[in-house]
């Protein structure tokens, strides 16, 4: 049978280098053995999918090389390949299993099923669902579905007994099935969640080898279920180690740049970044760090995976992109540098921002060194302010920090409305809000507009900056738990 492989990202935001290094893997094992590489796209999260992120994620991969034979966009004999066009195929295979008795219909109200997780975590125990809707008689349950009662499908999960499974990195797995709650697989809103599409669509799909995170290993045993319950046989399960950061936490936007889009914006080169995710858990047979891609997928055997947690350290990709600029000849240098400075029309975008502000083309690079590099580091005296305490400085770093995630598309107008709105909601002036901001993304007080630099530096850049103002200025993980606090009370 030939390999099948996948990559089945969610349209929630920017491209992750999580995406990258999963889509990685499996396009080494699908080009390796001559059998296909599937990009899907699991968009059944309505509230949260957006849909320019979807493109956002192919370019991404394309970018970085990485190419599929089957996706939204390249069609193939399997799709369509968005979840969302496969809501029918969901709910027949939901009331397969219905009908089987694998699966009931579940009229828990909200409010109920938070009562229940109170009480349960009261208690001591794991918050999961009390099965008050299993054993409803048929008539009772075809009677509110008359009448269109909102309901969901969940999964019947055995009482009892252990869920044994095969990893092909970690061996044989045991998972009670008492840690498995009665999973939704139909939401009241008539989508599937992720646990019934994925297995639908990855055997549909002829998926023979699953290649994801390790936080899913948990999941399995509900995976497991529906495959045996469908007949079908699961295809082999590798679970690939979390990336981490150099302190072994888990790699986060909260610590590091995680968006793929920051390390095109800075300068990477795109072979330089896949060479570096492949290095992690992953090594060459001779142990040499610098290797093309054809390399990596010659020498690419799924064994020589590690599951010990890699670290991904942005001082060593530092590193190896240097190693591939000074590889460059002069004229690809150039033409490289002058295809980054004018990406996306970089250099029209900033030419309105300092014409009228330039009486000698000297004038310009003092200007704008800090919309074409890093700017130059910070000290918390930077950050000071006749009318601004820090807590008060930090409180606004973090609110447009994350209030920048919802401003779609990234433009000036919808990055002011949103500094606007948080102004607001502190009770400052404009002014006075925007102070830290200056300092963050430009490394001065006074610079080139404000709203107009962010959109062209990017979203990722500048919530890297504001990251690292906050590092700067000394927060510690109590005090961000304390605003995200404040960030979710109302008002």
């Amino acid at each position: 049978m030939a390999v099948r492989t996948r990559i089945a990202p969610s349209p929630t935001g920017d491209p992750h280098l999580g995406t990258a290094y999963v889509a990685l893997f499996n396009w080494a094992l699908a080009r390796q053995s001559g059998g296909a590489f599937i990009v899907r796209i699991e968009d059944t999260d309505a509230a949260r999918s957006i849909p320019e992120a979807e493109r956002s994620i192919l370019d991404a991969l394309n970018w970085l090389g990485i190419d599929w034979d089957e996706g939204p966009d390249a069609g193939g004999p399997f799709g369509p390949y968005r979840q969302s066009e496969r809501l029918d195929v969901y709910r027949g295979h939901a009331e397969r299993l219905v009908e089987a008795g694998h699966a009931f219909h579940c009229f828990c109200t909200p409010e109920r099923l938070e009562r229940v997780r109170a009480a349960q975590r009261a208690a001591g125990e794991n918050p999961g669902y009390d099965g008050h809707c299993l054993n409803l008689a048929a008539d009772a349950v075809a009677e509110r579905l008359r009448r269109g009662e909102a309901h969901v499908i969940r999964m019947r999960v055995p009482e009892e007994g252990v869920c044994r499974f095969r990893d092909a990195l970690r061996g044989e797995i045991e998972i009670p099935y008492s840690q498995v709650d009665m999973q939704v697989l139909i939401k009241a809103d008539g989508y599937p969640t992720y646990h019934l599409a994925v297995v639908v669509d990855d055997h549909l799909m002829g998926i023979t080898h699953i290649m994801r995170g390790e936080e899913w290993i948990s999941s399995v045993p509900k995976h497991r279920l529906l495959f045996d319950r469908f007949g079908w046989e699961m295809p082999e399960m590798i679970h690939l180690p979390l990336l981490r950061n150099p302190d072994r936490s888990k790699l986060s936007k909260r610590r590091n740049p995680t968006g793929i889009e920051y390390y095109r914006e800075a300068g990477y080169l795109p072979e330089a970044l896949l060479n570096y995710l492949a290095t992690m858990g992953w090594s060459m047979p001779d142990e040499r760090e610098i290797f093309s891609s054809a390399e990596f997928l010659e020498a690419f055997d799924a064994g020589r995976i590690v599951p010990g947690a890699p670290v991904f350290d942005i001082e060593k990709l530092n590193w190896m992109n240097g190693q591939y600029l000074r590889q460059l000849d002069t004229g690809e240098f150039v033409e490289r540098f002058k295809a980054w400075a004018g990406g996306g029309d970089r250099l029209g975008a900033l030419a309105p921002l300092v014409q009228e502000r330039t009486e000698r083309f000297s004038d310009i690079a003092p200007r704008v060194d800090y919309l074409l590099g890093d700017r130059q580091p910070l000290h918390p005296d930077d950050f000071a302010h006749k009318r601004l305490e820090r807590e008060t400085i930090v409180e606004i770093l973090f609110r447009a920090a994350r209030d920048f995630d919802g401003v779609r598309p990234w433009e000036r107008d919808g990055l002011h409305a949103a500094c606007r709105a948080s102004a607001e909601r502190l009770q400052l002036r404009m002014g006075d809000f925007l102070f830290p901001l200056f300092v963050a993304v430009s490394g001065r007080p006074v610079a080139l507009p404000l709203f107009d630099s962010m959109a062209l530096l990017g979203r990722e850049t500048t919530r890297a900056r504001l990251r690292d103002a906050m590092d700067v200025l000394g927060v510690s993980g109590k005090q961000l738990k304390r605003l995200e606090k404040l960030a979710r009370e109302p008002g």
